[in-house]
This record gives C-alpha cells, structure tokens and sequence, in this order.
C-alpha cells in the first residue's frame, strides 16, 4: 500500500520529465542526477554543438518554462450557486488565472482534451496583459484581479509604446500553450485565433512546442467585410484573421467537414456535358472504372467520353474492366442499363433541372445535381444549412462563408469584442473532435465555445462536453484603459447588460450568463417542438459546475512565523479559516487525479460523514475522532467498478483519536488491500 502525505501542490511537471528520462535512459543517471556527458554519448551526432544555431528565443523565455513547470499551490473551490444542474452536468466553467488552472488540470485531464481552441490576447495594444509571478503566482492573481485591493495592481494593457511589446506577449502565452500541450489526447488538436500582428511569433513557438511535423493548416478566414475610407492608405485592406492549428501527434485522424455551395453557379466538379437532343440519361453507381489496355488508368480519363465510346469500352471484349465505388451518367439512347451492375439508377429529364440527387450509400453518399446540359458530382451527402439541404464540397483554408455581423447576438448577451461566432467553433468541433469528446477554452470570454457546443449536441444528438476557463477581468477597468472606440461601445453595452441583472462588472459573469441563457434556449426550442414527449429527443447536457482559483485549503506549517504558539495551534486544524468541506474535498480529488464531474455519493458511516468518489474509486472522511472501528467499515466499502488495489482513501491527519489508532488504521487498510492511503 502506498502512504502519501498531502501537501496541497499540483502535479510536479519537472519530476514528471525526469521520471520518462529515467524510463528512456536509465544509466545516464547516477544518485538520481542526470550526467549529461554520457546523454551525449548515447545521443551521438544528434548533439548539436555549434555556437551558432537555429532558434527563437527571447528575454525571460527561460523563466517561462520554468514558471510551466512549476507546481501550483492553489485549488478550485466549488461554487454551487453559480452553477447549474451541479449533480448531472459534465460541463465545467473555472474562473481563475489560466496558468494557474492548467497547472491544476494536469494531473485530472492529462492527455483527455480532444481540441483545444483560444482566442487569446492578439497584441493590438488594447489587450488585458498582466505580469505573471513565479514567486507567488496565486497571491499575484487575487492582487491583479482586485480580490486583495486595487492600490499597486498590476493589471495593465500591454501597449506598443513598451520596450517588450512582443516579448510580454510571449512570456504570457509560451507557458500556457506548454501545459495545454500536456492536457491534448494523443489524437487531439489545438486550434489558435490570431490576427497578422503575433502570427509569425505564434507559429514559431507552437513548432517548438507541438512539432512543426504536426503543424496542419493555417486557415485565412474573411473576417470583416467592409473597410473603412480611413483605411485608404494601407491598400490592400486587411480584412482577414487565422486559425493556426496543430495536432498531438502525426497521422491524428481528421474528419471531413463539408461546406454548403450554391449549385446553379459553376461546378468544380463535372462529370460530363450531355447531347441535349437525348431525352433522358441514367445516372449509374458503379465501381471504380479502371481499363488495363489502353494506356487509360484512371477514373479522370473516362469522365469526358461520349455515349458511343462508353458502350465500346464496356462491352468490347477482351477488355478487362475492374469496378470500384465510382459514378458515371450516361444516356439512354446510346447505352441500356447492364441490370447485374447497376447498384442504383436515377433516370433524369430535362424536367429534372435544377433538381439534386442522391445516391444513398450507407448515409455517406455522394451528391449529384442536375443544371440542364451538366451533373455536378460533390463527395459528400447534403450539409443542412437552416433546414435546407444543399449540395457541399470540401472546406479549403480559406473561409469566407462564416459572418462575423451576428456577434453580440448569439445567445440574447451583449458581450465584449474579439469572440468569435458560433459557426467557426462549430466548424472546428466538426473537423476535430467527435461526439463523446470534451473541449477546452483556456481564454473563454464570453463562452462562445461553450454556446457552440451545446448547439451542436442538440443538432447532432452528441455528448461533447466543455471546459471553460476565464480570468474574472473587471470591465470597468477594461474599459477605463482602452482606447479604440468599437471596444468602448461593447464594453458599455457589456456594462448595461450586467447591470440590468444585477450583476457585478466582471467578465465571467458576462460568460455564465451567457451559457445559462443559451441552454434555456436550447430546452425550449426543444419542448416547444414536442420533441421531448414524443421520444424524439432528449435535452443535450446544458449545466455547467463552477470552480473558482485560490489559495489550497490545506494549511501549510509557517517556520518563518515569528509566532511560534500561534504556528502550532494553526496546526491543530488542518485547513484554512473559512473553507467548508466540500472546498476540502474537491481539492483532493483534483490532487488525486480524478475529474471535477465525477459523482460524488455521501455515506454515514457510525455517525461519520464519508464521501464516496467515482463509485467508490476515492473514499474520503474528513471527520474527527476516527476511530478502528469506523476505519473498519470504511475499508469494507466494495465498489462493483473499482478493485480494491485501485481504491484511495483519505483521512485528515489529525481527525484520528490518537496516534496509536492512526497506525492500527493503516495496517487494517493494507490488509484489505486498499492501494493508497492519504492524509491531509
């Protein structure tokens, strides 16, 4: 049995490393320090020596990776009043310092986040930037967010005027993308917004971090689209933002997105011309055509041929002719339909025209549509675009079918400027995630991502959970130190809102609500089409559970104290003044590495409180006077999921009657075969 004594840090990211070396090679180290001259040795030519090499690098670059890896000494608090339907939902809102949250997340969500998307900072100057501390990163965020006092804080826009203009924007973002990398799955991807201002800084380090080999597209997207007069002088006007993607690893499977065209303009994909003096043609689903004679491989070259030319290939003999999943249309007055190969027919006139076709295949079938003299062939079954189904081609890097004129009012909140609209994160789930995954926001806003998932999942009957995560950035002071003049108007209409709900002028609250009146949205839409009564449908997951950043619950022995009395008597109670239970809980199950959704059954057990955790996989008692005989039936807790090897159980180090009890306990545990026994 493993003994463990709970010290109220994260996951340590550097003893982590250390451990895969050790893994990889074992006898480079020596009294558990790591010789670099012999790592050179067995790395061989793959040393780079040269005085000169190729990098990016910036002042205090190496303090942020050492800030990445440095362990947290905050929690999450749970926050039931701000959240909804607390005890069904998987969706998570956090507010709090993401550098901070991330650090917390790792040990629950390694390798667990399928995408990743951001709209971070883009730099402009107006952007809410503040220092990082690697002394004391949490009392630092409480200063900066006002929760301690405003005189000194150190929140601030990063202007171009500073000496550090980009290098504060790196320092800021380097650590954060470091320890989003850790939360992707294997087959995840992350999803970045930027405009022309950090791009180029942004690419550089997400190479370092993700691979360059896992770099996958820069997407160009058409943003706006107007420009002003006053902008006459920068010709051309830039009316564009980018998506930088990346994925965990190589080779991640990436699912084909389709986006919706208007089939009476030119096809890109043209089967054939057809004789208009033929009354009708037949459109065939046949195999791949390949003809190994005539110097004629491919499906490309037989796409043109005439209806004579199609018979005599077909029927020639001595030809040998392979079919494989492929279409052709041909016409009925050159060729009759071969019945023992046709898998489906579709007979078009010229009453057809304008009319689209398709050929069912397993719910993946192509799509044809017949203009009069032209079939256009797209690879994909219909898009459903506002309960119309329209005929789609593969989507490229450039967009500009998204708008960005209905931000503001997707989901009835006026909210802050820089969000992105519903249908670019939409587009961005569809191509990499699938419907059981969970998605991470670490820059949330005003819960964009959140609203677009819940949507999906109603349209598309999927689970797809969200992770939020906001800094509670005051928009008062927001608005107080920004300078362009579209910001101003959104941030006062931000302002306005709050005020009309009574609510404090802080962004996550802009957020939360937009999340609560998107889902009552959802459910009505859904009731109101009586699709719930009749079965059709159940109401996709619309809570959310709130966890807010702060200092760990666990109190920490102070040998700087000048009070050394007052020291002692601190540690007669074991957590902080002002938490409750529940505070204390949470923390240790994102300490012991389960996720903040998990359910959580209360027990009472000899007139003791005892929690049971992902189905008896944690059991927690945070009570007093723990006596064998309570240790004893806490230890007989069976868990049909869960073996006993696998199971935790926590105790506070001193709720036990006495230290000789304290042993016994530990004793009994292992000899029921408990796996790790913690104390708090």
């Amino acid at each position: 049995m493993q003994e463990i004594q709970m010290n109220g840090e994260s996951r340590d990211l550097t003893q982590d490393n250390i451990e895969k070396l050790k893994e990889i090679f074992p006898e480079v180290f020596n009294e558990n320090k790591i010789d670099f001259d012999k790592l050179q040795v067995i790395l061989g030519e793959n040393i780079d020596t040269e005085d000169e090499k190729y990098r990016f690098t910036w002042n205090g670059k190496m303090d942020s990776i050492r800030l990445s890896q440095s362990p947290s000494l905050g929690t999450l608090r749970p926050c039931k009043e701000d959240s909804k339907d607390w005890d069904n939902t998987q969706n998570l809102y956090i507010e709090g310092d993401n550098l901070e949250v991330l650090k917390l997340l790792q040990n629950s969500y390694l390798n667990k986040i399928k995408m990743i998307y951001i709209d971070p900072p883009y730099n402009t100057g107006n952007d809410f930037v503040y220092k990082d501390d690697y002394t004391d990163s949490i009392e630092n965020y409480k200063k900066q967010t006002g929760l301690i006092d405003c005189e000194g804080n150190a929140t601030t826009t990063n202007s171009d005027a500073c000496g550090r203009y980009h290098t504060n924007w790196l320092n800021m973002m380097y650590p954060r993308l470091r320890l989003g990398y850790n939360l992707l799955a294997d087959d995840g991807f992350i999803c970045i917004s930027i405009n022309d201002v950090e791009l180029h800084n942004l690419k550089k380090i997400c190479d370092e971090i993700f691979g360059i080999d896992n770099f996958i597209n820069i997407v160009t997207i058409k943003s706006a689209t107007t420009a002003s007069f006053r902008a006459i002088n920068a010709c051309p006007v830039n009316v564009a933002e980018y998506l930088l993607i990346y994925s965990k690893t190589k080779n991640a499977p990436i699912n084909p997105v389709y986006q919706a065209v208007d089939y009476s303009e030119d096809y890109s994909h043209i089967i054939t011309n057809f004789d208009e003096k033929s009354e009708s043609w037949i459109l065939q689903s046949l195999d791949d055509l390949v003809h190994k004679n005539n110097n004629v491989n491919t499906w490309q070259e037989y796409r043109n041929l005439k209806g004579d030319d199609w018979k005599n290939i077909r029927y020639k003999e001595k030809r040998e002719i392979a079919f494989k999943e492929k279409h052709r249309v041909v016409s009925l007055n050159t060729m009759q339909k071969p019945s023992n190969e046709v898998q489906n027919v579709v007979d078009l006139s010229k009453n057809d025209r304008g009319k689209v076709f398709r050929i069912d295949r397993e719910n993946a079938s192509p799509i044809y549509v017949y203009n009069g003299r032209t079939l256009a062939f797209f690879e994909k079954k219909f898009k459903e675009i506002d309960g119309k189904l329209l005929p789609a081609e593969i989507i490229t890097n450039v967009w500009t079918d998204i708008s960005y004129l209905s931000l503001g009012k997707e989901g009835d909140v006026n909210y802050a400027n820089g969000k992105k609209p519903i249908a670019l994160i939409n587009r961005l789930c569809e191509l990499y995630t699938n419907k059981n995954d969970t998605i991470l926001d670490f820059f949330a806003g005003s819960s964009s991502t959140a609203h677009t998932i819940m949507e999906l999942n109603k349209r598309s009957k999927s689970t797809r959970k969200f992770i939020m995560i906001q800094l509670p950035e005051n928009l008062d002071i927001s608005l107080k130190e920004t300078t362009n003049q579209s910001t101003k108007k959104n941030l006062k209409n931000s302002i306005e809102f709050l005020d009309s709900i009574n609510k404090p002028h802080i962004l996550t609250e802009l957020g939360k609500e937009r999340i609560r009146r998107a889902g009552n949205k959802i459910y009505n839409e859904i009731n109101t089409n009586n699709q719930l009564n009749m079965g059709l449908q159940t109401t996709p997951d619309i809570g959310f559970k709130v966890f807010k950043l702060d200092s760990s619950n666990i109190r920490k022995w102070n040998s700087n104290t000048k009070d050394l009395e007052q020291s002692l008597l601190d540690q007669i109670n074991n957590f902080v003044d002002g938490r409750t239970e529940l505070d204390a809980l949470y923390e240790i199950i994102l300490k012991c590495g389960l996720e903040l959704t998990v359910p959580v059954e209360e027990l009472n057990i000899k007139d003791k409180k005892v929690y049971s955790v992902a189905y008896g996989a944690l059991i927690v008692c945070l009570d007093n006077n723990i006596t064998l005989d309570v240790a004893n039936e806490i230890a007989k807790i069976d868990s049909e999921f869960v073996d006993k090897q696998n199971i935790t159980v926590v105790f506070k180090d001193n709720g036990f009657a006495n230290d000789s009890v304290k042993t016994n306990i530990k004793e009994t545990m292992r000899a029921f075969g408990i796996g790790k026994f913690i104390t708090v």
